[in-house]
């Protein structure tokens, strides 16, 4: 049997299922104890929980794993939800049904998110919210450590705190219901090189402890039982990879260039500081997009400029003169806060967010920026605006962020030189695509954000599963768009990067590579692989691969076309 799921960690295992499965925990609205009773039971849960985490944080084995368990602890230690779980215990409902209500709250705020990166976070609330009711029930944890026989884990989904303790010499490989390629624990999956495959959706309801699993964690496939012909396959396939594996690290501390020697960079798109390690893992050449929003959507207030700068500062220092582009907050739309009530709108993604929102919160806006220059003094800095449609709308953000460069300049000679901070936007909006050459009087470059730009394009909201068919990368209008901004930009002897999904899309990479796209950011575990593979790419076949499909009628026939060239 085959179960298809989403490839987290590249890799192929096979060895004996061990099935973990989460603990029933009786959620009792109303208890006979009193409020007072119920509110020590919950603060001594809180305790609990909040040593395990110090304990998962001093486990892992490098910073920034151990940022992730900092991470669990903010949350933990929420102010604002610790108020509402202790207003409603107040009420006399339990503790556990407070904890279980709340909760469930905020996971959903972050389900309900369209950024994956951010609808990933709401795992980790996942994860505390199952530490707080064990300990309320006094029900034990699954203890992975103790481990001691080759096995693939299934489960329905796996928590931080659980990945660190995989004994990678035991734990070959693991498969869950649920999760995404960007969630901390498929992170540190790959971090740790532990081949996975999330979201099967009920892998566990199908196999048993007992039965045998190989999974290929870069194709996201499960086989259960395997034959004994798909076994010699399965051994033949992993020791391929394996070799293939030692020819990626001959591409390490190697430039990014087609094999007639055109140029490109390849960068990493990063949420948080606790990403870097990644990025030198692989090689990466640029940060391409730091999503700055993780900083206050972890938080109970907003940040402060100095919380900011040690963020932004860490990764900027860590990446030793390399560029890193760092957007500005994107916040709105599916992206909500605990302690600011955007309006009710129609279609909040078309409303109050991202640079609308900061323009009209100029305080807020401040201090971002502040920071941004601050970090500046320790490398490469590039400010990346989002969701910008108009230049009046980039040229008022350009002359705010001067203003704020020239007021700290009089507090602190410890910044970068003006001229030497880049200001730039992110081309994620058809009427902002299309004006490329006009923004590019202005910026210093601009970035593609395909993923918003094709469903604003497509008029296709890509996580609407009835008509994801409409999201395409590589439909000929798309295409031609991306062209446009490109040339727009090079017109004005600016860079055009890309910070999309499509800039780590292998159909994609020689159409782009021919459209002469300067720089690619992507995940950082495709890095390398992607630098191979653009070795064996003529950039004067690419162009005039670029050439023949922007002038084709469908997505269909493009990728029919690119596939038949392999």
């Amino acid at each position: 049997m085959q179960i298809k799921g989403i490839g987290a960690s590249k890799g192929i295992a096979l060895a004996k299922v061990l099935k973990i499965e989460e603990k029933n925990v009786e959620i009792i609205e109303k208890t006979s104890n009193s409020v007072e009773e119920e509110l020590k039971l919950l603060e001594n849960a809180m305790k609990t929980v909040e040593v395990k985490i110090q304990k998962g944080k001093e486990l892992a084995k490098d910073p920034e794993h151990a940022e992730i368990f900092e991470a669990h602890l903010n949350f933990l230690n929420d102010p604002f939800t610790n108020e509402r779980v202790t207003e409603m215990v107040s009420q006399g409902y339990s503790a556990i049904y407070s904890i279980s209500k709340i909760y469930e709250e905020n996971e959903q705020i972050f389900l309900s998110m369209d950024d994956e990166y951010m609808r990933e976070r709401a795992a980790d609330i996942r994860d505390i919210k199952t530490k707080l009711l064990y300990a309320l029930s006094g029900i034990n944890e699954h203890d992975l450590s103790a481990i001691s026989e080759e096995v693939v884990i299934v489960a329905n989904d796996l928590t931080p705190s659980q990945t660190v303790q995989l004994n990678k010499k035991y734990v070959k490989g693991f498969a869950t219901n649920i999760g995404g390629p960007t969630s901390h624990t498929a992170i540190m999956a790959r971090s740790l090189g532990i081949p996975s495959v999330v979201g099967t959706n009920n892998i566990l309801e199908l196999v048993n402890d007992g039965d045998y699993l190989s999974i290929n964690g870069d194709k996201g496939l499960v086989i259960v039982n395997p034959t004994e012909q798909e076994i010699v396959e399965i051994n033949k396939q992993k020791r391929l990879y394996e070799e293939y594996l030692e020819k990626l690290k001959l591409f390490k501390n190697k430039e990014s260039k087609t094999s007639d020697n055109r140029k490109v960079e390849l960068a990493a798109n990063i949420g948080s500081p606790a990403d870097l390690q990644s990025i030198i893992d692989n090689d990466a050449e640029a940060v391409g997009l730091f999503r700055s929003e993780f900083l206050y959507m972890d938080n109970s207030d907003w940040p402060s400029e100095d919380e900011q700068f040690e963020a932004y500062k860490k990764v900027v220092s860590g990446m030793n003169g390399k560029r890193v582009v760092i957007r500005t907050l994107d916040i709105g739309g599916d992206k909500t806060l605990k302690y600011f009530k955007f309006p009710e709108e129609m279609n909040p993604f078309l409303g109050y967010r991202a640079i609308r929102f900061c323009l009209q919160n100029k305080s807020i806006f401040k201090t971002q920026l502040r920071a941004l220059i601050r970090a500046s003094y320790y490398g490469k800095i590039a400010i990346m605006i989002p969701m910008i449609t108009n230049v009046t709308e980039f040229l008022e953000a350009k002359d705010f962020f001067t203003e704020t460069y020239k007021e700290l300049s009089k507090e602190t000679n410890e910044i970068a030189p003006l001229n030497e901070i880049e200001f730039g936007l992110m081309m994620e909006t058809p009427a902002a695509a299309i004006l490329s050459d006009k923004f590019c009087k202005y910026a210093d470059f601009v970035s593609i954000g395909t993923n918003d730009l094709i469903q604003y394009s497509m008029a296709a909201d890509r996580m609407n599963e009835s008509i994801s068919y409409l999201y395409q990368p590589l439909n000929p209008s798309i295409l031609r768009l991306i062209k446009h901004v490109i040339d727009g930009a090079h017109k004005n002897g600016k860079w055009a990067g890309m910070c999309g999904e499509m800039a780590g899309d292998k159909r994609a990479l020689p159409i782009l590579v021919g459209l002469d796209l300067d720089e690619f950011s992507m995940s950082a575990s495709n890095i390398l692989n992607t630098r191979e593979m653009l070795s064996n790419l003529s950039y004067q076949k690419c162009k005039e691969i670029a050439e023949k499909v922007i002038e084709m009628d469908s997505c269909e026939e493009v990728v029919e076309y690119i596939d038949n060239l392999n």
